[in-house]
């Protein structure tokens, strides 16, 4: 499936029914995550991320933690595989960037590790449970220490 797809920043206050619709479907419906581990107080102070698309629809959200945490990461079932979480953990990592954080954090479903590891984040620490279901803390730090360079001036060392 192909979609047009753009990820906004959505301030708390305007967007708390999009953002708590898509959060009540993924955590406290299909994966039984309790209300009150779920709705934990930390989403005024947060800055979120909801995934839409071309037809104004909400399909999937994040949120970055004051901390430099991100988490509540959620796409609706009929979009997972698409790119939308890619997309959505591109633009908490790129508002990090933007803080000024030296690491990002989160706590990867187990299932997802992969997934994360693409995103740039790494494991720390030992896996763990929370709300009945397996986590792994990862990483990213920052800023990024490689990035490739396009200076026309420098040729490259291996040639095809």
């Amino acid at each position: 499936m192909t979609i047009e797809l753009h990820v906004i920043k959505a301030a708390w206050a305007e967007h708390a029914q999009a953002l708590q619709k898509i959060r009540e479907l993924v955590f406290i419906e299909e994966q039984e995550v309790p209300r009150e581990i779920e709705w934990d107080g930390a989403d005024e102070t947060s800055t979120h991320f909801l995934a839409v698309t071309e037809l104004g629809q909400y399909i999937g959200c994040a949120r970055l933690l004051p901390s430099g945490q991100i988490g509540r990461m959620a796409v609706l079932k009929e979009f997972r595989g698409t790119g939308v979480g890619a997309d959505l953990l591109d633009a908490a990592v790129e508002e990090g960037k933007a803080c000024g954080f030296d690491r990002l954090f989160l706590h990867a479903q187990s299932y997802a590790e992969t997934f994360y590891r693409k995103g740039g984040f790494l494991p720390y620490g030992e896996p763990f449970t929370e709300a009945d279901i397996p986590h792994l803390g990862m990483e990213m730090k920052l800023p990024v220490a490689y990035e490739p360079s396009l200076d026309a001036n420098l040729s490259p060392l291996i040639r095809p």
